[in-house]
Protein backbone atom coordinates (compact mmCIF):
# COMPACT_ATOMS: atom_id res chain seq x y z
CA UNK A 1 0.00 0.00 0.00
CA UNK A 2 1.27 3.16 -0.76
CA UNK A 3 2.06 5.30 2.59
CA UNK A 4 0.25 8.48 3.25
CA UNK A 5 1.87 11.76 3.73
CA UNK A 6 0.27 15.06 4.51
CA UNK A 7 2.55 18.07 1.95
CA UNK A 8 2.61 21.05 4.16
CA UNK A 9 2.50 24.44 3.30
CA UNK A 10 6.03 25.64 1.79
CA UNK A 11 6.66 27.51 4.82
CA UNK A 12 6.19 24.81 7.26
CA UNK A 13 8.16 22.43 4.95
CA UNK A 14 11.39 24.95 5.00
CA UNK A 15 11.22 24.47 8.69
CA UNK A 16 10.58 20.81 8.74
CA UNK A 17 13.51 20.82 6.21
CA UNK A 18 15.76 22.87 8.49
CA UNK A 19 14.95 20.58 11.67
CA UNK A 20 15.55 16.94 9.54
CA UNK A 21 18.93 19.10 9.11
CA UNK A 22 20.10 19.31 12.41
CA UNK A 23 19.53 15.75 13.02
CA UNK A 24 22.10 15.02 10.27
CA UNK A 25 24.10 17.58 11.12
CA UNK A 26 24.22 15.70 15.05
CA UNK A 27 25.35 12.48 13.52
CA UNK A 28 27.90 13.41 11.08
CA UNK A 29 29.35 15.88 13.61
CA UNK A 30 29.86 13.23 15.94
CA UNK A 31 31.83 11.61 13.74
CA UNK A 32 34.65 13.98 13.86
CA UNK A 33 34.14 16.05 17.23
CA UNK A 34 35.20 13.80 18.82
CA UNK A 35 38.96 13.24 17.45
CA UNK A 36 39.89 16.54 19.32
CA UNK A 37 38.93 15.37 22.43
CA UNK A 38 40.91 11.52 22.65
CA UNK A 39 43.80 13.69 24.14
CA UNK A 40 41.88 14.65 27.23
CA UNK A 41 40.05 12.13 27.63
CA UNK A 42 43.23 9.79 27.85
CA UNK A 43 45.07 12.16 30.13
CA UNK A 44 41.70 12.10 32.59
CA UNK A 45 40.47 8.61 32.31
CA UNK A 46 43.69 7.24 31.90
CA UNK A 47 42.67 4.71 28.97
CA UNK A 48 45.27 2.91 26.25
CA UNK A 49 45.68 3.64 22.46
CA UNK A 50 43.29 0.67 22.29
CA UNK A 51 40.34 2.35 24.79
CA UNK A 52 40.72 5.93 22.71
CA UNK A 53 39.93 3.28 19.82
CA UNK A 54 36.82 2.73 21.25
CA UNK A 55 35.49 5.96 21.89
CA UNK A 56 35.52 6.36 18.04
CA UNK A 57 34.35 2.95 17.22
CA UNK A 58 31.93 2.55 19.55
CA UNK A 59 30.13 4.89 17.77
CA UNK A 60 30.99 3.99 13.63
CA UNK A 61 30.24 0.18 14.52
CA UNK A 62 27.01 0.48 15.95
CA UNK A 63 26.16 3.05 13.58
CA UNK A 64 26.78 1.20 10.58
CA UNK A 65 25.50 -2.29 11.35
CA UNK A 66 21.96 -0.64 12.13
CA UNK A 67 21.79 1.89 9.60
CA UNK A 68 20.09 -0.62 6.85
CA UNK A 69 17.42 -1.60 10.31
CA UNK A 70 16.82 1.88 11.23
CA UNK A 71 15.44 2.66 7.56
CA UNK A 72 13.22 -0.43 7.75
CA UNK A 73 11.58 0.26 11.68
CA UNK A 74 10.97 3.73 10.01
CA UNK A 75 9.29 2.21 6.57
CA UNK A 76 7.09 -0.43 9.08
CA UNK A 77 6.70 2.21 11.87
CA UNK A 78 6.42 5.47 10.75
CA UNK A 79 9.78 7.59 9.69
CA UNK A 80 8.26 10.55 12.01
CA UNK A 81 7.84 8.25 14.98
CA UNK A 82 11.74 7.43 14.58
CA UNK A 83 13.17 10.39 14.07
CA UNK A 84 11.65 11.81 17.38
CA UNK A 85 12.87 8.39 19.18
CA UNK A 86 16.34 8.76 17.50
CA UNK A 87 16.57 12.43 19.01
CA UNK A 88 14.98 11.01 22.10
CA UNK A 89 18.17 8.26 22.37
CA UNK A 90 21.24 10.35 21.13
CA UNK A 91 20.13 13.28 23.44
CA UNK A 92 20.47 10.16 26.21
CA UNK A 93 23.77 9.20 25.14
CA UNK A 94 25.32 12.14 24.54
CA UNK A 95 24.40 13.33 28.37
CA UNK A 96 25.77 9.23 29.46
CA UNK A 97 28.69 10.38 27.38
CA UNK A 98 28.86 13.89 28.91
CA UNK A 99 28.88 12.36 32.52
CA UNK A 100 30.72 9.41 32.41
CA UNK A 101 32.89 8.80 35.29
CA UNK A 102 34.93 6.08 33.68
CA UNK A 103 35.94 4.61 29.85
CA UNK A 104 33.45 2.04 30.03
CA UNK A 105 30.81 4.02 30.35
CA UNK A 106 31.94 6.38 28.02
CA UNK A 107 32.44 4.07 25.43
CA UNK A 108 29.30 2.72 25.83
CA UNK A 109 27.35 5.91 25.34
CA UNK A 110 28.87 6.05 22.73
CA UNK A 111 27.40 2.56 21.42
CA UNK A 112 23.66 4.38 22.53
CA UNK A 113 24.81 7.49 20.36
CA UNK A 114 25.27 5.23 17.15
CA UNK A 115 22.10 3.82 18.15
CA UNK A 116 20.66 6.79 18.23
CA UNK A 117 22.10 7.96 15.01
CA UNK A 118 21.49 4.47 12.88
CA UNK A 119 17.88 5.56 13.74
CA UNK A 120 18.47 9.37 12.66
CA UNK A 121 20.15 9.26 9.38
CA UNK A 122 17.70 7.72 7.29
CA UNK A 123 14.62 8.71 8.78
CA UNK A 124 15.56 12.40 8.11
CA UNK A 125 16.35 11.69 4.60
CA UNK A 126 13.20 10.27 4.62
CA UNK A 127 11.40 12.83 5.80
CA UNK A 128 12.58 14.96 3.11
CA UNK A 129 11.93 13.09 0.28
CA UNK A 130 8.25 12.47 0.95
CA UNK A 131 7.42 15.64 2.04
CA UNK A 132 9.14 17.35 -1.23
CA UNK A 133 7.47 15.09 -3.80
CA UNK A 134 8.27 17.08 -6.29
CA UNK A 135 11.23 15.98 -8.16
CA UNK A 136 12.82 19.81 -8.90
CA UNK A 137 11.92 20.36 -5.39
CA UNK A 138 12.81 16.85 -3.74
CA UNK A 139 16.30 17.62 -4.99
CA UNK A 140 17.04 20.93 -4.06
CA UNK A 141 16.24 19.69 -0.45
CA UNK A 142 17.88 16.60 -0.58
CA UNK A 143 21.06 19.18 -1.98
CA UNK A 144 20.82 21.05 1.54
CA UNK A 145 20.61 17.85 3.84
CA UNK A 146 23.85 16.61 2.09
CA UNK A 147 25.53 20.31 2.60
CA UNK A 148 24.73 20.26 6.01
CA UNK A 149 26.02 16.50 6.30
CA UNK A 150 29.37 17.91 4.21
CA UNK A 151 29.19 21.04 6.70
CA UNK A 152 29.25 19.02 10.15
CA UNK A 153 32.77 17.88 8.94
CA UNK A 154 34.92 20.99 9.10
CA UNK A 155 32.29 22.07 12.02
CA UNK A 156 33.91 19.10 13.81
CA UNK A 157 37.19 19.96 14.90
CA UNK A 158 36.84 23.46 15.10
CA UNK A 159 33.64 23.23 17.04
CA UNK A 160 35.25 20.50 18.99
CA UNK A 161 38.92 21.92 19.65
CA UNK A 162 37.00 25.47 20.76
CA UNK A 163 34.94 23.54 23.42
CA UNK A 164 37.49 20.81 24.39
CA UNK A 165 40.59 24.02 25.19
CA UNK A 166 37.72 26.55 27.02
CA UNK A 167 35.30 24.25 28.90
CA UNK A 168 36.52 20.56 28.59
CA UNK A 169 36.43 17.15 26.82
CA UNK A 170 32.72 16.69 28.38
CA UNK A 171 31.24 19.56 26.84
CA UNK A 172 31.57 17.98 23.25
CA UNK A 173 29.25 15.65 24.42
CA UNK A 174 26.55 18.19 26.14
CA UNK A 175 26.52 20.75 23.45
CA UNK A 176 24.20 17.89 22.54
CA UNK A 177 21.47 18.33 24.56
CA UNK A 178 20.38 22.34 24.36
CA UNK A 179 20.16 21.38 20.31
CA UNK A 180 18.53 18.90 20.58
CA UNK A 181 15.41 20.81 23.27
CA UNK A 182 15.11 23.38 20.31
CA UNK A 183 14.75 20.41 17.73
CA UNK A 184 12.64 17.67 19.21
CA UNK A 185 9.66 19.69 19.89
CA UNK A 186 9.66 21.36 16.55
CA UNK A 187 10.19 17.86 14.79
CA UNK A 188 7.21 16.84 16.64
CA UNK A 189 5.22 19.74 15.76
CA UNK A 190 6.07 19.86 11.58
CA UNK A 191 6.84 16.44 10.43
CA UNK A 192 3.86 14.40 9.39
CA UNK A 193 3.33 10.54 10.59
CA UNK A 194 4.09 7.71 7.61
CA UNK A 195 4.19 4.30 7.63
CA UNK A 196 4.27 1.87 4.56
CA UNK A 197 2.04 -0.95 6.17
CA UNK A 198 3.09 -3.04 2.87
CA UNK A 199 6.39 -3.80 5.29
CA UNK A 200 5.35 -6.93 7.22
CA UNK A 201 8.17 -7.81 9.11
CA UNK A 202 11.89 -6.43 10.49
CA UNK A 203 15.22 -8.40 9.68
CA UNK A 204 16.19 -8.41 13.10
CA UNK A 205 18.14 -12.04 13.04
CA UNK A 206 19.90 -9.82 9.93
CA UNK A 207 20.52 -6.85 11.49
CA UNK A 208 22.34 -8.48 14.59
CA UNK A 209 24.73 -10.92 12.42
CA UNK A 210 25.35 -7.27 10.33
CA UNK A 211 26.34 -5.83 13.84
CA UNK A 212 28.06 -9.08 15.09
CA UNK A 213 29.98 -9.14 12.01
CA UNK A 214 31.55 -5.68 11.70
CA UNK A 215 32.15 -5.16 15.80
CA UNK A 216 34.35 -8.72 15.81
CA UNK A 217 36.80 -7.74 13.31
CA UNK A 218 36.93 -4.15 14.73
CA UNK A 219 37.58 -5.57 18.04
CA UNK A 220 40.55 -8.07 17.03
CA UNK A 221 42.42 -5.55 15.17
CA UNK A 222 42.57 -3.20 18.03
CA UNK A 223 43.19 -6.26 20.25
CA UNK A 224 46.08 -7.00 17.83
CA UNK A 225 47.84 -3.32 17.92
CA UNK A 226 47.75 -3.56 21.61
CA UNK A 227 48.61 -6.98 22.55
CA UNK A 228 49.48 -8.74 19.08
CA UNK A 229 47.30 -12.02 17.70
CA UNK A 230 45.83 -13.36 21.51
CA UNK A 231 43.65 -15.66 22.07
CA UNK A 232 40.62 -13.01 22.13
CA UNK A 233 41.39 -11.65 19.12
CA UNK A 234 41.82 -14.78 17.08
CA UNK A 235 38.41 -15.63 18.82
CA UNK A 236 36.80 -12.54 17.53
CA UNK A 237 37.78 -13.08 14.05
CA UNK A 238 35.86 -16.17 14.04
CA UNK A 239 33.18 -15.08 15.40
CA UNK A 240 33.01 -12.20 12.85
CA UNK A 241 33.08 -15.20 10.24
CA UNK A 242 30.17 -17.06 11.61
CA UNK A 243 28.95 -13.96 11.61
CA UNK A 244 29.32 -13.01 8.10
CA UNK A 245 28.49 -16.79 6.94
CA UNK A 246 24.96 -16.23 9.01
CA UNK A 247 23.82 -12.96 7.63
CA UNK A 248 24.46 -14.21 4.32
CA UNK A 249 22.67 -17.20 4.51
CA UNK A 250 19.66 -15.42 6.35
CA UNK A 251 19.53 -12.47 3.82
CA UNK A 252 19.45 -15.13 1.28
CA UNK A 253 16.89 -16.64 2.30
CA UNK A 254 15.19 -13.77 4.52
CA UNK A 255 11.44 -12.77 2.97
CA UNK A 256 12.16 -8.75 3.17
CA UNK A 257 16.35 -9.18 3.16
CA UNK A 258 17.97 -5.95 5.04
CA UNK A 259 20.64 -6.68 2.02
CA UNK A 260 18.73 -8.41 -0.92
CA UNK A 261 22.03 -10.05 -2.35
CA UNK A 262 21.11 -10.57 -5.93
CA UNK A 263 22.26 -6.10 -5.94
CA UNK A 264 25.70 -7.45 -4.99
CA UNK A 265 25.90 -9.41 -8.44
CA UNK A 266 25.82 -5.86 -10.37
CA UNK A 267 29.56 -4.60 -10.98
CA UNK A 268 28.06 -1.46 -11.12
CA UNK A 269 26.70 -1.27 -7.37
CA UNK A 270 29.63 -3.52 -5.86
CA UNK A 271 32.07 -1.73 -7.55
CA UNK A 272 30.59 1.96 -6.41
CA UNK A 273 30.27 0.82 -2.65
CA UNK A 274 33.74 -0.89 -2.52
CA UNK A 275 35.14 2.37 -3.76
CA UNK A 276 33.04 4.08 -1.43
CA UNK A 277 34.33 1.79 1.23
CA UNK A 278 38.33 2.70 0.07
CA UNK A 279 37.74 6.70 0.01
CA UNK A 280 36.50 5.93 4.06
CA UNK A 281 39.12 3.55 4.99
CA UNK A 282 41.79 6.28 3.70
CA UNK A 283 39.89 9.40 5.20
CA UNK A 284 38.58 8.58 8.40
CA UNK A 285 41.89 6.35 9.41
CA UNK A 286 44.06 9.41 8.53
CA UNK A 287 41.84 11.95 10.84
CA UNK A 288 42.29 9.95 13.38
CA UNK A 289 46.09 9.16 13.09
CA UNK A 290 46.86 13.25 12.05
CA UNK A 291 44.35 14.36 15.17
CA UNK A 292 47.21 12.20 17.05
CA UNK A 293 50.15 13.58 15.53
CA UNK A 294 49.05 17.10 15.95
CA UNK A 295 48.37 16.66 19.67
CA UNK A 296 50.63 14.15 20.83
CA UNK A 297 53.72 13.58 18.55
CA UNK A 298 53.82 17.49 18.39
CA UNK A 299 51.88 18.63 21.57
CA UNK A 300 49.21 21.44 20.18
CA UNK A 301 46.29 22.12 21.69
CA UNK A 302 42.41 20.88 20.69
CA UNK A 303 41.79 24.25 19.35
CA UNK A 304 45.13 25.02 17.55
CA UNK A 305 44.85 21.22 16.26
CA UNK A 306 41.06 21.72 14.88
CA UNK A 307 42.16 24.33 13.00
CA UNK A 308 44.86 22.85 11.36
CA UNK A 309 42.53 19.77 10.26
CA UNK A 310 40.35 22.93 8.12
CA UNK A 311 42.24 21.95 4.50
CA UNK A 312 40.90 18.44 4.82
CA UNK A 313 37.45 19.21 5.70
CA UNK A 314 36.78 22.36 4.18
CA UNK A 315 37.39 21.30 0.34
CA UNK A 316 34.97 18.22 1.62
CA UNK A 317 32.14 21.07 2.24
CA UNK A 318 32.76 23.05 -0.80
CA UNK A 319 33.32 20.76 -3.36
CA UNK A 320 29.94 18.92 -2.49
CA UNK A 321 27.58 20.86 -4.63
CA UNK A 322 30.14 21.08 -7.58
CA UNK A 323 30.37 17.72 -7.40
CA UNK A 324 26.77 16.84 -7.65
CA UNK A 325 26.37 19.00 -10.38
CA UNK A 326 29.79 17.54 -12.45
CA UNK A 327 28.29 14.43 -11.82
CA UNK A 328 24.57 15.52 -13.11
CA UNK A 329 26.67 16.45 -16.22
CA UNK A 330 29.03 13.56 -17.24
CA UNK A 331 28.76 10.79 -14.92
CA UNK A 332 30.22 9.57 -11.89
CA UNK A 333 33.41 8.12 -13.12
CA UNK A 334 34.72 11.69 -13.87
CA UNK A 335 34.89 12.62 -10.49
CA UNK A 336 35.34 9.79 -9.34
CA UNK A 337 38.88 9.54 -10.79
CA UNK A 338 39.85 13.03 -10.26
CA UNK A 339 38.77 12.37 -6.52
CA UNK A 340 41.21 9.09 -6.42
CA UNK A 341 44.26 10.63 -8.33
CA UNK A 342 44.40 13.78 -6.39
CA UNK A 343 43.67 11.53 -3.11
CA UNK A 344 46.11 9.22 -3.89
CA UNK A 345 48.79 11.75 -4.44
CA UNK A 346 47.86 13.18 -1.19
CA UNK A 347 48.24 10.16 0.51
CA UNK A 348 51.48 9.66 -0.82
CA UNK A 349 52.50 12.69 0.73
CA UNK A 350 52.88 11.25 4.28
CA UNK A 351 55.75 9.54 3.72
CA UNK A 352 58.68 11.44 4.92
CA UNK A 353 56.47 13.15 7.55
CA UNK A 354 58.95 13.57 10.56
CA UNK A 355 57.89 14.21 14.40
CA UNK A 356 58.72 17.51 14.49
CA UNK A 357 57.97 18.63 10.58
CA UNK A 358 56.37 21.98 10.12
CA UNK A 359 52.58 22.40 9.44
CA UNK A 360 53.46 22.88 6.08
CA UNK A 361 54.80 19.69 5.11
CA UNK A 362 51.43 18.20 6.40
CA UNK A 363 49.63 20.26 4.32
CA UNK A 364 49.50 18.84 1.11
CA UNK A 365 48.51 15.24 2.78
CA UNK A 366 45.28 17.18 3.98
CA UNK A 367 44.19 18.86 1.23
CA UNK A 368 45.32 16.21 -1.33
CA UNK A 369 42.80 13.80 0.63
CA UNK A 370 40.13 16.55 1.66
CA UNK A 371 39.61 17.49 -2.16
CA UNK A 372 40.05 13.74 -3.15
CA UNK A 373 36.99 13.46 -0.78
CA UNK A 374 34.99 16.12 -1.87
CA UNK A 375 35.31 14.94 -5.37
CA UNK A 376 34.32 11.46 -4.45
CA UNK A 377 31.36 11.75 -1.72
CA UNK A 378 28.39 12.79 -4.10
CA UNK A 379 30.06 10.80 -6.94
CA UNK A 380 30.14 7.08 -5.32
CA UNK A 381 26.23 7.80 -3.78
CA UNK A 382 25.30 9.02 -7.38
CA UNK A 383 26.94 5.63 -9.07
CA UNK A 384 25.54 3.24 -6.37
CA UNK A 385 21.65 4.86 -7.07
CA UNK A 386 21.70 4.73 -10.34
CA UNK A 387 22.97 1.08 -10.35
CA UNK A 388 19.93 0.05 -9.47
CA UNK A 389 16.19 1.03 -10.35
CA UNK A 390 14.68 3.54 -9.41
CA UNK A 391 12.00 2.21 -6.43
CA UNK A 392 15.07 0.70 -4.73
CA UNK A 393 17.43 4.25 -4.44
CA UNK A 394 16.93 4.37 -0.88
CA UNK A 395 18.24 1.07 -0.29
CA UNK A 396 21.24 1.80 -2.47
CA UNK A 397 21.76 5.12 -0.57
CA UNK A 398 21.59 2.60 3.03
CA UNK A 399 23.80 0.53 1.42
CA UNK A 400 26.25 2.84 0.29
CA UNK A 401 25.92 4.68 3.36
CA UNK A 402 26.47 1.59 5.47
CA UNK A 403 29.44 1.18 3.71
CA UNK A 404 31.41 3.81 3.82
CA UNK A 405 30.52 3.42 7.87
CA UNK A 406 31.81 -0.25 8.33
CA UNK A 407 35.27 1.38 6.48
CA UNK A 408 35.61 4.05 8.78
CA UNK A 409 35.19 1.94 11.93
CA UNK A 410 37.51 -0.80 10.57
CA UNK A 411 40.10 2.51 9.35
CA UNK A 412 40.26 3.78 13.17
CA UNK A 413 41.32 0.02 14.28
CA UNK A 414 43.66 -0.47 11.18
CA UNK A 415 45.55 2.80 11.36
CA UNK A 416 45.89 3.36 15.03
CA UNK A 417 47.42 -0.13 14.89
CA UNK A 418 49.88 0.50 12.69
CA UNK A 419 51.02 3.67 13.90
CA UNK A 420 50.30 2.75 17.71
CA UNK A 421 50.48 5.38 20.59
CA UNK A 422 51.70 8.78 20.10
CA UNK A 423 54.17 8.23 22.95
CA UNK A 424 56.47 6.83 20.82
CA UNK A 425 57.21 9.46 17.79
CA UNK A 426 59.96 7.40 15.77
CA UNK A 427 57.02 4.67 15.53
CA UNK A 428 54.15 6.54 15.35
CA UNK A 429 55.67 8.61 12.39
CA UNK A 430 57.34 5.52 10.59
CA UNK A 431 53.36 4.30 10.70
CA UNK A 432 52.68 7.30 8.94
CA UNK A 433 55.23 6.78 6.17
CA UNK A 434 53.51 3.08 6.15
CA UNK A 435 49.72 4.13 5.90
CA UNK A 436 50.85 6.66 3.54
CA UNK A 437 51.86 3.86 0.70
CA UNK A 438 48.99 1.77 1.50
CA UNK A 439 46.79 4.42 1.27
CA UNK A 440 47.86 5.86 -1.86
CA UNK A 441 47.96 2.18 -3.23
CA UNK A 442 44.72 1.79 -2.16
CA UNK A 443 43.13 4.50 -3.86
CA UNK A 444 45.06 3.33 -6.86
CA UNK A 445 43.41 0.39 -6.70
CA UNK A 446 39.60 1.88 -6.48
CA UNK A 447 40.76 4.19 -9.76
CA UNK A 448 41.20 0.95 -11.33
CA UNK A 449 38.15 -0.33 -9.88
CA UNK A 450 35.57 2.68 -11.29
CA UNK A 451 37.38 2.49 -14.75
CA UNK A 452 36.40 -1.11 -14.66
CA UNK A 453 32.59 -1.21 -12.81
CA UNK A 454 31.67 2.64 -13.27
CA UNK A 455 30.76 3.03 -16.90
CA UNK A 456 31.43 6.73 -18.71
CA UNK A 457 28.16 8.40 -19.53
CA UNK A 458 27.67 10.98 -22.13
CA UNK A 459 27.30 14.63 -21.48
CA UNK A 460 24.39 16.42 -21.48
Amino acid sequence: MTPTVEITAPPRRRLLLWVMCVGMFLVQLDVTVVNVALPRIGAELAPDLSAQQWVVDAYAVVLAGLLLAGGAVGDRYGHRRVVLAGLGVFAAASLACGLAPDIAVLVGGRAAQGLGAAMLLPSTLAVITRAFPDRAEQARAVGVWAGTSALALPAGPLIGGALVSTLGWRSAFLVNLPVIAVALPLAYGVVAESADRGVRSLDLPGAALATAGLAAPVYAVIEAGAAGMTTSAWGALAISALAVTGFLLRESRAPQPLLPLRLLRSRRFSGANLVAAAMNLVGIGTVFVTTLYLQGVQHRNAATAGAMLLPLFVPMAALAPVTGRLTGRFGPRPPMTAGLVIGAAGAASLVGITPDSGYARLLPALLGLGTGMGLLTAAVVAAAVRAVPADRAGLAGGVNNTARQTAGALAVAVFGGITGGPADAVRFTGGLHLLGLLSCALWISALALTWFAIPAEKAW
